[in-house]
């Protein structure tokens, strides 16, 4: 392959949800797309969904549900597993304080649904084989990146390069892509680590998404129904170090018994069906989302405290207005890497995601408190939203996506 001839109109590097479904996105508009992926091939379809829970799961918001169900895979989804959740509750674990969302307050059929990574994934990566366009490299490492002549050249640790002009970073929060661009990134350590399981409940989670803040951190119940059987939820359990190496160690029995006591008895006995593992909780911004031939999206550009479960559809926004914006640089005979037009999906995104990470810091601040004075007040706060409806409307909005927007092009 000659570097100077442009193989592809764009790489897109990273094949987890965000990169898959930027791909499906340009390739359904016949945009000549590769994707590069170090994982050693595509999910295993005949699994993801048909029997275990997967440890990795998101809160699919209606706006991320409307991009996937434009993109054909949503029905592929249900087909698999996807939980519906129609309540929220959150309540304060060191007070008194409680507030409660439901679908039918906020005038939508669900607040969300609780979809296992590997799922989505699945479904999207099925759609990829019916796009001619697309072709998928797997088992494929970044080693090296240069641009010359208008064109991005990857250099691949297994030998080969591979030529676009316009090269996307969807590859997860410690980017090897944005590294090796020289992207810097606003990094805040939140001195916290996220256990993560699957358990099985004594009592049905009636889809009800729960979340206890505690002394040390934040406990998700977030609600699956595997088989028909409501009894089950993928925990979330953000807290210190020292806790996670705690919760880590014990036995199943013993773990079940302080995921019981966390969540107030609230579900019963609490079994854990999977052993818990642990992952440190940092969050990143980049100081900037694109340079001439590149962009970054999704968990590359930002990485955010999982405690309001918006990871995912800040992602899958990212690559919504990343496409529209590409797609009219195409129809308007411009070049996919014109800079100019690369800036306005910055501009859309950036401030948004911005936003989102600094109000996520200050939940994780104001929860992490002891000190008496902020524990009141956080608890009378929680306590006013549950009585104040417009204020309580609009929280439920925001957590639903429904204050997003989601692209005409990928409605």
């Amino acid at each position: 392959m000659k570097p100077e001839a442009a193989e592809s109109d764009v790489i897109i590097v990273g094949a987890g949800m965000v990169g898959t479904a930027l791909a499906c996105l340009l390739g359904q508009a016949g945009v000549s797309v590769r994707l590069v992926d170090a994982r050693s091939g595509p999910v295993e379809a005949d699994t993801a969904g048909r029997g275990a829970a997967d440890r990795r799961v998101s809160a699919l918001t209606p706006v991320s549900q409307r991009l996937l169900e434009g993109l054909g895979v949503w029905e592929r989804m249900q087909q698999r597993r996807v939980t519906p959740y129609h309540h929220m509750q959150v309540w304060d674990g060191e007070g008194s304080g409680e507030v409660s969302f439901s679908a039918d307050q906020a005038g939508l059929p669900v607040l969300g649904h609780i979809v296992e990574n590997d799922v989505v994934v699945a479904a999207l990566e099925a759609r990829l084989s019916e796009l001619p366009s697309v072709q998928c490299h797997f088992a494929a490492r970044v080693a090296g990146l240069e641009r010359r002549s208008g064109a991005s050249v990857l250099t691949l640790e297994e030998g080969g390069r591979l030529v676009a002009p316009l090269v996307v970073a969807a590859d997860g929060a410690r980017s090897p892509l944005r590294e090796l661009a020289g992207i810097a990134t606003q990094c805040g350590e939140t001195g916290q680590v996220a256990v993560v399981t699957s358990v099985r409940s004594e009592r049905p989670h009636g889809g009800v998404a729960r979340q206890a803040f505690l002394a040390d951190g934040p406990l998700a119940f977030l609600p699956l129904t595997l088989q028909g059987d409501a009894r089950h939820c993928s925990i979330v359990w953000s807290t210190s170090p020292a806790h996670a190496e705690h919760l880590v160690a014990l036995s199943p029995q013993a773990l079940g018994a302080e995921l019981e006591a966390g969540i107030g008895g609230r579900l019963g006995a609490v079994t854990p069906t999977d052993r818990a593992v642990s992952f440190p909780l940092t969050q990143r911004h980049a100081e900037r989302y694109t340079q001439p031939g590149l962009a970054l999206v999704g968990d590359a550009a930002h990485s955010i405290h999982p405690l309001a479960g918006q990871g995912a559809n800040l992602g899958l926004m990212d690559v919504a207005v990343l496409a529209e914006e590409l797609l009219t640089a195409r129809r308007r005979g411009l070049a996919l890497s014109d800079e100019a037009w690369l800036a306005r999906y910055a501009r859309r995104r950036r401030g948004d995601n911005a936003v989102m990470l600094r109000l996520m810091d200050a939940f994780r601040v104001l929860f992490g408190t002891r000190q008496p004075a902020l524990t009141l007040a956080r608890n009378l706060g929680l306590s006013s939203v549950d009585r104040l409806g417009p204020l309580k409307r609009l929280l439920m909005q925001q957590a639903a996506g429904r204050r997003g927007r989601l692209p005409a092009s990928c409605r």
